[in-house]
């Protein structure tokens, strides 16, 4: 079965939904089977109250950009059934889950918690297990792993959701689809990653002096990087 993930950000007038603060911008990033689809959801907001200055200096987002977009009740049930059944990949999940599940409290009549109907994978917190110790916010987490995120001045939800899907790719092994064998032949993939026969005795391939080579030049990279090389301990 094929799995579909959503990788989702927000932007808000404020920290705190309990505050009274509401999401202006929603950005998400659709992957099937870890590859993108191009099938994304983005939406600004009019959040019907004033955003606060700082953060309006964070996304540069302002009350008078939204004054002539829809309110959240105009887009809440396109955007419902647009994530319903997926997984979640979220940075912080706790703070945009709190302000959806919010937003869908207000609503009449009432839409249920996101949870009830999606799983939520929170990047921040793999992140924390996979770095301990060191800066996990999205800026770091391109540093680390040599993402380009220069055009990011402020924040933006499509943006971050795009940036963050290419973060949580390369968290999770880097790999956007293993079905090789269709890739070559001109076939969409959509069976999922190869499943590899083994049948006898392995047949030892001995890396050539390029591969070699190329290796240790990786291994240089990683320890001028300031990274940890097991087969140089």
């Amino acid at each position: 079965m094929a799995k579909r993930q959503i990788i989702l950000d927000t932007e808000t007038t404020g920290l705190n939904p309990k505050d009274g603060h509401r999401i202006i911008e929603i950005g998400c990033v659709e992957l099937i089977n870890r590859r993108f689809t191009g099938n994304n959801f983005h939406v600004y907001i009019n959040p019907e109250r004033i955003i606060d200055a700082e953060a309006v200096a964070v996304h540069g987002i302002t009350n008078e950009r939204l004054k002539h977009e829809p309110k959240f009740r105009d887009i809440a049930r396109n955007f419902y059934d647009y994530i319903h059944g997926a997984e979640l990949v979220i940075h912080n999940a706790a703070f945009d889950v709190g302000f959806i599940n919010h937003e869908f409290s207000l609503l009449h009549p009432q839409l249920a918690p996101v949870g009830d109907y999606c799983a939520i994978l929170d990047t921040l917190l793999m992140a924390r297990e996979l770095h301990p110790g060191q800066k996990n916010n999205l800026d770091a987490l391109c540093r680390r792993y040599d993402i380009n995120n220069s055009h990011r001045t402020l924040h933006g939800a499509l943006l971050d959701a795009e940036i963050l899907a290419d973060v949580y790719l390369l968290m999770t092994g880097g790999q956007v689809s293993l079905n090789l064998a269709n890739e070559q032949d001109g076939t969409d993939g959509d069976g999922g990653p190869v499943a590899i026969q083994r049948s006898g005795r392995l047949k030892v391939l001995q890396a050539t002096a390029e591969e070699l080579a190329a290796h240790e030049s990786r291994l240089d990279l990683v320890q001028k990087k300031g990274g940890s090389c097991l087969w140089r301990n």
